[in-house]
């Protein structure tokens, strides 16, 4: 990824582990595995797992301890109430943005013409 898309990303990122939630519960690597698939290669998964320590900390997602076949149990994370308004709230503003900056991109390319 470039530094632009990881600047943008930054600012984006609890909305989309937000949104990945919303779909079903799943723990940390889970999540880092259904982002690359959808074109986020270069995510650390470092990067996800403080993000889930603050979303737990806020009280957006409900967290379950589920045993694992290797290692420590692994925290399952769902999207509870308090999540879904979050993530309502992040589509609001994602689709404000994104009609603005598609006005601004229109405009610069009718300009051109």
């Amino acid at each position: 990824m470039g530094n632009q898309m990881t600047e943008m990303l930054k600012g984006t990122l609890e909305g989309i582990v937000l949104a990945v939630l919303a779909g079903r519960p799943a723990y940390g690597y889970e999540i880092t595995a259904q982002l690359r698939d959808q074109g986020f290669s270069d995510l650390v998964e470092g990067t996800v797992y403080a993000l889930l320590v603050r979303i737990e900390q806020r009280g957006l997602v409900d967290v379950e301890k589920v045993p694992s076949e290797k290692g420590p149990p692994r925290k399952v994370y769902t999207l509870n109430a308090r999540g879904r308004d979050q993530l309502e709230e992040f589509w609001g503003t994602w689709s404000f943005l994104s009609e603005r900056i598609d006005q601004l991109r229109t405009h610069d390319t009718e300009g051109e013409n």
